[in-house]
């Protein structure tokens, strides 16, 4: 058996040999949320508890920042309320995680050139200083170094900050992680380039372990980024259990539980599934055990959602105060207070209140007419709406001071490529409808709709009817666009075109609609089903709501779908139609002797728009 020779190793060499081992071993594996307890210093200048991160304090922190540091996951969504640490939390840990721990080229977008300057005096320059793991990562005193306000270079990456309204900023080098900040803040383009956010994630296109974490206060709904991206993701809510019963629970606002008349009384929440009404030290204690519950969890990105009531930073009677501050607003009829309530305390999008109809009170309100035509009215007008299989048609009645009755709502099934349909819809505009004495009244003028389906045929349609007063109309939106204007036949057709400002019908349409007193500008609907007035008509009539939005700082009326569930309109487009064909047609609507009749007006004296 061989003898093993010793080797005698001089002291010297076994301590280089063990600093280059120290120096080559890897970091021990670390989430975000523990290096950031082991490292992370809070600022002074920046934190009301300045010292120590501690993740605990905020317990609903530690996934959103473990998801972020986790290598397998491209994508983390935060939609949030204000006072919920998600600047330190979600921005500021990650790039001290990044530059520390994982190196990369990073890219920090706020919404503007300067409120990116503000970030980096303000908090990533505190964090760098304080920070004994990243005070000496960055360079800031050689003037050789290449750091700026703006940029901030590291061993194995990059920090650099950018504003959303500057194209320049976001056409540069590659990054591999992408922190967005205050997306709904973004301006809609970067300059004249397209979306920010887009223009950003274009840079990660070369690292197939990209990083991307959005955040942000959610503002108006239908405008939201921040609400569209975590619709898309897991969508998950924190909950948190029930001290009485261990329920596990969002925290909703209706569920608080205080006293109006005292704003500085206590404020309590009521369990969902118990009832027990419980105190906020005892559901904030009961929080560490907390937990995230996904409603999409087969989603790539992960989404969060955290609103005030779950935030250690802020207790609930502040909440109350400030709601009941915005309810008092509101009742007077100022609705901002309660918009950045909702926002910057419920995280959650404002939804513009418009100008809205409902359906089950006009169904409500119908009659049982006498005859197909009741009494009151004096002429008949038409609205014809062009889809792939059927004309859809209503007639109106209208009476004394705009008084209106609907008569018949038909749809003519067919093959719109075959003459049959369109001679059954001739026949229909065609025919009479009685009144009780057996008077027959006919359809006095008709508005077709040439803007969609079969363009060229309705208007070769209208064209060949024009003596018969059915007229083709192209819609056009915009609240500056009149409801009428003067025809034109400049189309290959050659046939005479109204372009009906839709927006301007919708809402005269609606003034109308509220009205509640029977007579002028008063909207009758029969009770008889038959006469195609049911529950889906009404829900069609009343689809749409007036909202406004801003845009470039300008406010715009808009007109928008009521409920994304019920998106057929076409009974709302139909009456404006039928409204658009007696104001060209424009005939004195007046009571003679012994019954009321109907009186055109000279060609003289015709309204703007007329024939």
């Amino acid at each position: 058996m061989k003898k093993r020779r010793m080797i005698d190793i001089p002291r010297g060499t076994l301590d280089m040999l063990a600093r280059c081992a120290a120096v080559l071993k890897p970091p021990p594996e670390l989430t975000l949320s523990q290096w950031a307890d082991r490292y992370r210093v809070l600022s002074a200048e920046s934190s009301a508890e300045p010292g120590r991160w501690h993740t605990d304090k905020a317990p609903y922190q530690r996934e959103i920042m473990d998801a972020i540091g986790d290598p397998h996951i491209r994508k983390v969504v935060i939609m949030s309320a204000a006072q919920i640490g998600k600047t330190d939390a979600f921005i500021l840990n990650p790039l001290g995680y990044y530059m520390d721990y994982a190196p990369a080229p990073i890219l920090v977008m706020q919404p503007t050139l300067d409120m990116g300057q503000t970030f980096s005096k303000d908090r990533l320059a505190p964090m760098i200083r304080d920070t004994p793991e990243l005070r000496d990562k960055v360079d800031v005193k050689s003037r050789y170094s290449g750091n700026t306000i703006m940029k901030k270079n590291f061993p194995g990456g990059h920090i650099t900050i950018v504003g959303a309204n500057s194209a320049t900023g976001l056409a540069s080098r590659p990054i591999k992680v992408l922190l967005a900040d205050e997306v709904d803040r973004y301006p809609a383009s970067a300059g004249t380039e397209g979306d920010p956010l887009s223009l950003a994630q274009k840079r990660q296109t070369t690292f197939w372990d990209k990083k991307t974490v959005i955040v942000s206060t959610p503002v108006l709904k239908g405008q939201s980024r921040i609400e569209t991206e975590f619709n898309q993701s897991t969508r998950e809510e924190w909950n948190v259990p029930c001290p009485a019963c261990g329920h596990y629970q969002p925290l909703v606002w209706a569920n608080v539980v205080f006293d109006r008349e005292d704003p500085q009384g206590e404020v309590r929440y009521k369990c969902e599934r118990c009832g027990e009404v419980l105190g906020e030290y005892q559901w904030k204690q009961a929080a560490r055990r907390g937990r995230f519950v996904a409603e999409n969890p087969g989603a790539e990105a992960r989404g969060f959602h955290l609103n005030t009531l779950a935030s250690t930073f802020c207790g609930w009677k502040e909440i109350v105060q400030k709601f009941l501050v915005a309810k008092e607003q509101l009742d007077q009829g100022n609705p901002e207070g309660m918009k950045v309530w909702v926002n910057t305390e419920l995280g959650e999008t404002w939804e513009e209140q418009g100008e809205v109809v409902e359906d089950a009170e006009l169904l409500g309100r119908r009659e049982l007419y006498e005859a197909d035509v009741p009494d009151g009215v004096l002429v008949l007008t038409a609205g014809i709406d062009v889809q792939d299989d059927r004309f859809e048609v209503e007639v109106v009645g209208w009476g004394v001071g705009k008084e209106s009755w609907g008569i018949r709502y038909q749809k003519i099934f067919g093959d719109l490529l075959k003459e049959q349909v369109w001679t059954d819809l001739d026949a229909f505009l065609l025919a009479g409808f009685q009144k009780k004495d057996g008077t027959v009244l006919h359809i006095l003028s008709a508005c077709m709709d040439s803007g969609g389906h079969f363009p060229d045929q309705v208007l070769r349609f209208t064209r060949d009817r024009w003596e018969r007063k059915v007229w083709a109309i192209k819609g056009k939106g915009g609240s500056d666009v009149p409801f009428i204007r003067n025809p034109t036949t400049n189309n290959r057709v050659k046939a005479p075109l109204f372009t009906l400002g839709v927006d301007a019908g919708k809402a005269l349409l609606y003034q109308r609609l509220r009205h509640q007193t029977k007579g002028p500008n008063y909207c009758h609907f029969p009770i008889n089903e038959e006469a195609g007035y049911d529950g889906d008509y009404f829900k069609g009539l009343t689809a749409e709501k007036m909202v406004v939005r801003f845009r470039k700082g300008r406010p715009v009326v808009t007109w928008e779908l009521k409920d994304s569930k019920h998106k057929r309109n076409e009974p709302l487009d139909l009456r404006n139609y039928a409204t658009a064909a007696l104001e060209i047609t424009n005939p004195v609507l007046q009571v003679t002797e012994g019954a009321p009749q109907p009186r055109m007006r000279p060609a003289g004296r015709r309204r703007r728009g007329g024939i």
